[in-house]
């Protein structure tokens, strides 16, 4: 039996693995369709983006064989030293860190640089699961919800410091986590309540919206109370500090959003509730990326045949709009097949981490999956116009390094947990 756990090999789940390399394989063509010339003669250009990301590819292999040759129980036992690791080089970046494109976020090593923030996210779901797989831990406390929630938002507030605040974002997806091992829905309502009126304040303002909610909030109390006369007796502090939480959310939010936010960030708001439409300023890139992807109809122009894409219509195409490329150049059934493999393998990662004996195992599998979900969406919804840009890559399509290598180390982790889980009794 110990033999089968040294095999590196042994028990590891495949049909994840072999989806990863279609994605990325997938990933490559179009960043090399985003990225290459008519003038490009040679694949094996490695002065070229598509050419450097050929070469981050083949790194992934040394990694993918690090991961699963290290035993499974090294993530478990090491999990809060890697995740305090990742929290001293996430405050290190802001020193010694480079700056591009306004953000502190990168380290460089001779020409090299690496995101420090996208490994991070692989450290905190293990130190999630670690804590949270401990038999003392109970998530219904006061005091380990509290815990939990500093694990998570520490590599978020070093993140926002640099400022970084699409992958902060990233952040909240742990509350999906959190919701499997038993947190209450409560949460979930309130941070919908809160985005809701976000939003309402931003494209109404604060006294309209002021009003508004006092005076609903005030209706449903009244039905309440008249169908529960005793209702308001022994509740009156919850409803009066409800209306007050309520009340100075709407005020700070709309007094940030005249006062603090910078003009470009409020412009991206008023795109988003559809206060202004500005397709050649702020709007421009998603406008583009929308255009382009229409283009593409139910079929696509055929690969490297995307006029939009080889013309550089969309800024930025091989990183966080290279889904536009795929809709172009392989239409409606393109795309529908990258939503169908990304579908497929949070299916089957979400399968796993229901099977797995290890309460740590399953822990950090459903933040794998929750990672992974909520970059796709966000960054899917925001290439066809329905959120915000916020800068967030598609696991193994965006250009990058870091990107890859820190979706990979996600990955392989839990495969390589996986393929431990029937010497786990």
């Amino acid at each position: 039996m110990r033999q089968q756990q040294n095999n590196i090999f042994a028990n590891i789940d495949w049909f994840s693995i072999i989806l990863f390399f279609i994605l990325v394989i997938f990933g490559w063509m179009n960043i090399y369709a985003a990225s290459s010339t008519n003038t490009d003669g040679e694949i094996l250009n490695f002065s070229t983006r598509y050419g450097k990301q050929l070469i981050f590819i083949i790194l992934t292999i040394p990694l993918i064989i690090l991961v699963l040759f290290l035993n499974s129980k090294f993530y478990e036992q090491f999990s809060s030293l890697l995740y305090l690791f990742s929290i001293l080089v996430l405050a290190g970046v802001l020193v010694f860190g480079k700056k591009i494109n306004g953000a502190t976020s990168w380290y460089n090593f001779g020409g090299i640089g690496l995101q420090p923030s996208e490994f991070a996210k692989a450290f905190t779901a293990l130190a999630l699961a670690k804590l949270m797989s401990d038999r003392q831990y109970n998530l219904k406390l006061i005091k380990n919800q509290a815990k939990a929630f500093f694990i998570i938002f520490l590599p978020a507030f070093f993140i926002a410091l640099q400022p970084d605040m699409g992958s902060v974002l990233i952040y909240f997806s742990f509350f999906f986590v959190l919701n499997r091992e038993g947190l209450t829905l409560k949460y979930f309502i309130l941070g919908t309540t809160t985005t809701v009126l976000f939003l309402l304040t931003v494209y109404f303002g604060t006294s309209l919206v002021l009003i508004g909610t006092i005076s609903f909030s005030t209706l449903i109390l009244a039905y309440i109370i008249y169908r529960n006369k005793q209702f308001l007796r022994f509740n009156w502090p919850i409803i009066l500090g409800s209306y007050v939480a309520l009340t100075l959310f709407i005020i700070i939010v709309g007094y940030s959003y005249e006062n603090i936010l910078k003009q470009h960030q409020k412009d991206r708001f008023d795109l988003l509730v559809g206060k202004i439409e500005d397709n050649r300023g702020i709007g421009y890139n998603t406008y583009q990326s929308e255009q382009t992807i229409k283009s593409g109809g139910f079929t696509g122009k055929g690969f490297l045949q995307g006029d939009r894409t080889q013309g550089n219509f969309v800024p930025e195409q091989d990183t966080d709009y290279i889904f536009s490329t795929v809709g172009e150049e392989w239409g409606f059934l393109g795309t529908t097949l990258v939503i169908i493999l990304f579908a497929t393998l949070l299916y089957r990662i979400i399968y796993l981490a229901e099977n797995q004996t290890n309460k740590f195992s399953r822990i950090y599998g459903y933040g794998l999956a929750s990672i992974l979900f909520f970059h796709v969406v966000v960054n899917i919804g925001m290439v066809i116009g329905l959120l915000p840009t916020i800068g967030i890559p598609l696991p193994f399509f965006s250009y990058g390094g870091s990107s890859l290598w820190g979706f990979t180390l996600l990955l392989f982790i839990f495969i390589r947990l996986d393929a431990h889980k029937k010497y786990d009794y």
